[in-house]
């Protein structure tokens, strides 16, 4: 598959069409404002990001890009929709922070890009790409040896389908419908596998869970439904 077709055109419209609403904390990216601070901390917790230079894969309107940029990296960040980025850029204008934007996809990038960065992220996309391996091996590519990569995503369970699509988008209505295909929900086994074949490792694995009465996220023991993970390039 090339670095082309690994794109669902559908995903792209569907984000697209709700770009303007990336930076407010109450609109349809609610739940990400809300888990944007655990994944950084999760980030800062293993890795010291400052003056690192770091990449965001499938960074949408740039929230953890910001993040990232506040504790002191050097940030990248890419994303395959322009009206996105757009976005994206337009908000620096607010915020201050220096962040690098480039529309392209992460195979496209690696092929000129291999062994640049310390710190690669890739938060909430290896379900709404055709080809997860595929993105996995360029952000492998693009990651100094030795350097980290995180991933997250969601798991391929029951309860990840009950609380992660009929919960999260048809009762709690956190997320617009049709967000999230279970089917391209990604077992830990399978992401392992595929970060071996890749040449990197796994050294961290946690669940993010999201408790409704207080609707917050916090770091814990199970990975049924949201995980993220720590992998390090050999």
């Amino acid at each position: 598959m090339t670095a082309k077709q690994n794109i669902d055109e559908a995903e792209i419209r569907k984000f697209s069409n709700i770009a303007e609403q990336w930076w407010d904390p109450n609109g349809k990216f609610r739940p990400l404002h809300k888990l944007n601070p655990l994944r950084l901390k999760f980030i800062c917790d293993h890795v010291d990001v400052k003056n690192k230079k770091t990449l965001d894969v499938g960074c949408g309107g740039g929230l953890l890009c910001e993040a990232l940029a506040s504790e002191g990296a050097q940030v990248t960040g890419l994303d395959v929709s322009e009206v996105t980025l757009q976005v994206a850029r337009a908000h620096l204008n607010e915020s201050g922070l220096a962040v690098d934007y480039a529309c392209t996809t992460i195979e496209d990038f690696a092929s000129h890009c291999e062994s640049r960065f310390d710190v690669v992220t890739c938060m909430e996309l290896l379900e709404h790409v055709p080809d997860p391996v595929s993105v996995i091996q360029a952000c492998a590519d693009v990651t100094k040896p030795g350097g980290s990569i995180f991933f997250s995503t969601l798991n391929r369970t029951p309860k990840s389908w009950a609380l992660g699509i009929v919960g999260a988008e048809y009762v709690l209505k956190l997320l617009p419908r049709g967000t999230h295909q279970y089917r391209n929900f990604i077992r830990p086994s399978e992401l392992h596998r595929w970060c071996r074949s890749a040449g990197v490792h796994m050294t961290q694995i946690i669940g993010m869970h999201y408790n409704p009465f207080t609707e917050s996220f916090h770091l814990g023991s199970g990975v049924e439904v949201n995980y993220i993970v720590q992998c390090i390039r050999d």
